[in-house]
């Protein structure tokens, strides 16, 4: 069903696997560029490293956005997690409640989890397909804890907008909130604007020692920027030099 009263295109599915998954069945050549899927259930959610995305039916935000970034380079397509990542972070920045005493905001979990108060509140998985040199298409599915709270015992550190500050959240709006704040991002890199310095900022645990396991060895080590290629630097505490891709290091 496709929603009407909304600036952006949203068509709202009732229950599908993975909303991924659906896009990808689509003729993406006949899905405008900012397409949204949102589903009020998935019943397989995908999050990173092919992990289970666990959202309880209607309580939380688990959607797919189809976008066309063909003016991006395949070799740059990090710079497009980079925005969805702040776009995610300028949504909950608003949010009444997480301005609170604590002074709780959203941070970038490396490379593009979010997460609130030392808890995950939102996981990003990103399927970019390239046409030469450049993207042609990108699948961002994304979930956003809102209204749940309670979560399997195996969900590793789990929060939602409704544990942080006790409010309930009617999802269309603040669906909408969400895609003003990703679309605002992906207008600025669109127009060329450097997103690296605020993603940077933004990102968790930048500059400070913490502990990691990487090719089957703890460590501690600092996390001191990612690369063009989005992978992550860090330094261990005896001047080690790491470079890491996706499933390569482990937060512990």
């Amino acid at each position: 069903m496709r929603i009407e009263n909304s600036i952006f295109k949203i068509h709202k599915l009732d229950s599908v696997d993975s909303t991924n998954r659906y896009c990808e069945a689509l003729d993406l050549a006949e899905v405008e560029d900012f397409t949204c899927y949102w589903a009020l259930e998935q019943t397989a959610g995908i999050g990173q490293r092919g992990n289970h995305w666990e959202s309880a039916p209607g309580e939380n935000l688990t959607f797919s956005l189809v976008l066309k970034p063909h003016w991006l380079k395949a070799a740059e397509q990090f710079k497009l997690t980079e925005a969805l990542s702040l776009g995610v972070v300028d949504c909950l920045k608003g949010i009444k409640g997480l301005k609170g005493p604590k002074g709780l905001k959203g941070v970038i979990k490396w490379p593009n989890d979010v997460y609130v108060g030392g808890g995950k509140i939102c996981g990003m998985l990103v399927s970019n397909r390239l046409a030469g040199e450049k993207i042609a298409t990108a699948i961002c599915g994304i979930g956003l804890n809102v209204n749940q709270r309670e979560f399997p015992n195996w969900v590793p550190h789990p929060t939602s907008l409704g544990l942080l500050t006790g409010e309930t959240y009617e999802l269309e709006p603040m669906l909408n909130r969400l895609l003003e704040c990703l679309h605002r991002r992906y207008d600025e890199l669109h127009a060329g604007k450097d997103l690296e310095p605020e993603y940077l900022e933004n990102l968790m645990n930048l500059g400070q020692p913490a502990r990691y396991r990487h090719e089957g060895r703890e460590l501690t080590a600092t996390i001191t920027g990612v690369d063009a290629h989005g992978r992550l630097l860090l330094t261990t505490d005896n001047g080690e030099k790491i470079v890491c891709a996706m499933k390569e290091i482990e937060f512990i």
